[in-house]
């Protein structure tokens, strides 16, 4: 069985390729939106993540420059929580 997340971004990046015909997207969008709870999917491996790890990159992107306020404001909630 192929991994979900693949899946959807391989849908996401084809919504996204000014190459592909409108046809090609609006079979993505299908897939995404019906098959794929709109491309909002987990793996499996994220309940194997060490907490340590995931808080030590949320750490690093807010202290990057090129990170977004947006995504860093973003960010500072999801380490508050």
């Amino acid at each position: 069985m192929s991994n979900p997340g693949n899946v959807a971004g391989g849908h996401k990046a084809n919504l996204n390729n000014p190459n592909t015909s409108e046809e090609s997207k609006q079979n993505s969008r299908d897939v995404l939106e019906n098959q794929l709870d709109g491309g909002d999917v987990t793996s499996a491996s994220d309940a194997n993540k060490n907490p340590n790890n995931v808080q030590g990159g949320i750490k690093a992107a807010i202290n990057n420059p090129n990170t977004s306020a947006e995504k860093k404001e973003e960010l500072k909630a999801k380490l508050d929580s």
